[in-house]
């Protein structure tokens, strides 16, 4: 099969890779139809998530089409599945208290040595994202192995288009649960930043879940605007001093609560982000935590931080203090997809989401490494792109 890999910063290649095989009973093989490049996959593309190795496989935004089962799998021949990004038991202590993402048994034991060093506990599994989570092969080809497949994938109708429902495999419910880990109460002024793919699905949610106010901070213009489509006020943060707008905005109180959707690779033009930027090109496993420190002295008293951005590694000039004396509430995490997925499907079905207002692009599997060069450079036109492996080259 044909597949993208990671071969070193900034270097991924479509390559030929042997097709995948049942290796357990609960496993099952899917024929990929739609896989989509994520912002967090772009970590990857920068170098900056360490335990990748040259050759590995990369995606975890995929759906498509059952080809082969396990005697355990609850799935069946020709269904159309959205398989989670996370990978689940469904049977451990984390999965039984619907903590999918903490799962105990979907990282391999044999790949739990450095996530339990460099975080303190085993990691659960991820598809094409890094031997820290498990090192498995990613959807990002042509077809893929799924573990656990009587736990994670969900069942498409047919009415219901790729487009339409790609992104339960990883953005639309991480900005659902970001905005839920916001703990949103009507009246709330809730401010997000970033205005990615997870971002613009975090205000969208807000929206929904009945924030009075909802406000967006970037500083690419056509992302700023699709926050606008949804109810959202903005802030450009190359125009405009962030914290003192939303002081401003909020009768000097700050956000009731705050979600940070940007993560590792803040932008931004301050001392200590341009410290923050050497130190991660110069150190693995450093992250620039701009955007987060802003949100944390910002939010009001009292108030909430929501954190889906990803960081995976050390911080520098952490606002303990501010953290301490203001008495907020941080909630993080990988997403559990299995918990939000189901009612999301049901909210698409019903025309409450809509999630084809994202994607700019739809190219070949061939051409995912110029889809990879560019929603990395031109993040303003390039907001989402979705692979399609039966596509032909440059179509």
């Amino acid at each position: 099969m044909r597949a993208l890999t990671w071969h070193g910063t900034n270097d991924v290649r479509v390559d030929t890779h042997p097709d995948p095989e049942i290796i357990n009973p609960r496993d099952t093989i899917i024929k990929i139809t739609s896989t989509a490049i994520c912002g967090s996959d772009l970590h990857l593309y920068d170098g900056v998530i360490p335990g990748m190795k040259s050759g590995d496989i990369l995606g975890h935004e995929f759906m498509g089409e059952v080809v082969e089962t396990g005697p355990k799998s609850t799935l069946k021949k020709g269904q159309r599945v959205v398989v989670p990004f996370t990978i689940s038991c469904g049977q451990c202590f984390f999965c039984q208290h619907q903590q999918f993402s903490a799962c105990d048994n979907s990282n391999p034991v044999e790949k739990q040595d450095a996530s339990e060093m460099l975080y303190g506990h085993a990691m659960s599994g991820i598809f094409g994202y890094s031997h820290l989570t498990g090192g498995y092969a990613g959807g990002q080809a042509e077809y893929v192995r799924v573990p656990f497949s009587d736990v994670g994938p969900i069942v498409i109708p047919d009415h219901l288009t790729d487009d339409q429902v790609l992104f339960l495999s990883d953005i639309l419910p991480t900005g659902w649960m970001a905005a839920d880990n916001a703990e949103i109460q009507p009246g709330d002024t809730v401010a997000v930043w970033g205005a990615g793919p997870v971002g613009l699905f975090a205000v969208q949610s807000a929206v929904l879940m009945g924030a009075a106010q909802v406000i967006c901070i970037d500083h690419h213009p056509h992302r700023l605007e699709l926050a606008q489509k949804f109810g959202a006020k903005i802030i450009n943060f190359e125009e405009t001093h962030v914290r003192e707008a939303l002081m401003e905005m909020t009768g000097g109180i700050g956000p009731d609560a705050v979600i940070d959707a940007v993560g590792m690779e803040a932008h931004g033009f301050t001392p200590d982000n341009v410290i923050d930027v050497v130190k991660q090109k110069i150190a693995p496993g450093a992250d620039r935590g701009h955007a987060l420190r802003q949100a944390i002295l910002a939010v009001r008293k009292g108030g909430r931080v929501s954190v889906p951005g990803v960081y995976g590694g050390m911080l520098d000039k952490w606002p303990l203090g501010a953290m301490m004396e203001k008495g907020i509430t941080i909630k993080t995490g990988q997403t559990h997809v299995q918990k939000y997925i189901k009612d999301l499907l049901r909210r698409i079905e019903e025309g409450e989401i809509d999630t084809t207002f994202l994607i700019s692009h739809h190219l070949s599997l061939e051409d995912a490494p110029t889809g990879y060069k560019n929603f990395h450079d031109k993040q303003n036109e390039w907001t989402k792109v979705v692979l399609r492996p039966d596509m032909a080259k440059g179509a």
